[in-house]
């Protein structure tokens, strides 16, 4: 995101959390203020000065030993901003949520982010909302950890049927239309869903990946829903449990939408499924 905002000429100011500061090692000349979406003081110091806020926290897991929770980061952490984005005279506001959020969503993480999607929505702001699919691109947390468990493993779980559909995108696509859409007044009060051509189940999903990593056939195995419901209510606070029963609730609905607005909007030009994941792990 930071290379895309500043390939479009803009001068980027990160608030950075103490103790994050390496995360942003190697990014060049990019002004760093320390602080916390979790903490109202400052934000407006934090703020004053810049010509557009764009709000990108949100946590995929709960963490509530660390006060990391889905209402704390997705909904009071997006109000904290929000105020902060109106008391520093700031117009432009573009907002990170999340494809599949909705009203009536089944999972606490897409019921979060369809409260903070409202509270931009009522901000009185100049808002664009992006909706990511999956995102994956060099180093990810998805894709390049399917290709780590391919390597490895002789056998793949899959848990439950594993063909709900999903549309991953390429990471320098949503970073682009993000870069892109602050000086885009046409994006101004419109809410896109960033996602790629493709709609996959997480099947097809295993197999393309297994083809970029040499696999030239991968053998599955599957754990039922059934199994891993009461598993996952007793364990899923354990760091190394994959799966929390809300990520489970998530895995039974297809997580797609119609990327043509989001393609044409910011003249993007996607690529194959298969040729992109290939790209990244070759």
């Amino acid at each position: 995101m930071i290379q895309a905002l500043r390939a479009e000429g803009h001068i980027v100011r990160c608030l950075v959390r103490r103790g994050s500061e390496r995360d942003l090692q190697g990014l060049g000349a990019i002004e760093r203020i320390e602080g916390d979406v979790l903490v109202r003081g400052g934000l407006d110091a934090d703020i004053s000065g810049c010509d557009a806020v764009v709000h990108l926290v949100g946590i995929i897991r709960e963490q509530p030993a660390l006060n990391a929770t889905f209402e704390r980061v997705h909904v009071q952490g997006t109000m904290n901003v929000l105020d902060a984005t109106v008391e520093a005279g700031v117009r432009r506001y573009v907002h990170m949520s999340a494809l599949g959020t909705r009203p009536g969503a089944r999972s606490r993480y897409h019921q979060t982010k369809w409260a903070a999607e409202e509270a931009v929505r009522s901000s009185g702001l100049a808002w664009t909302i992006f909706r990511p699919s999956i995102i994956y691109g060099r180093g990810d947390g998805f894709v390049t950890m399917l290709a780590r468990m391919l390597r490895r493993l002789p056998v793949v779980p899959v848990i439950g049927s594993g063909r709900a559909r999903l549309q991953p995108v390429p990471v320098e696509h949503v970073a682009e239309a993000f870069a892109r859409s602050v000086r885009m007044a046409t994006t101004e009060k419109q809410t896109f869903d960033a996602a790629g051509c493709d709609a996959v189940t997480m099947l097809e999903l295993l197999d393309i990946v297994g083809a970029a990593v040499g696999r030239r056939r991968v053998r599955k195995v599957h754990v039922p829903l059934g199994a891993m419901r009461p598993l996952a209510r007793l364990l899923h606070r354990l760091p190394g449990f994959p799966v929390t029963p809300d990520q489970l609730r998530m895995l039974e609905e297809d997580n797609t939408g119609d990327p043509k607005p989001f393609l044409s909007t910011f003249g993007l030009t996607p690529p194959a499924l298969a040729a992109g994941i290939g790209h990244i792990l070759a």
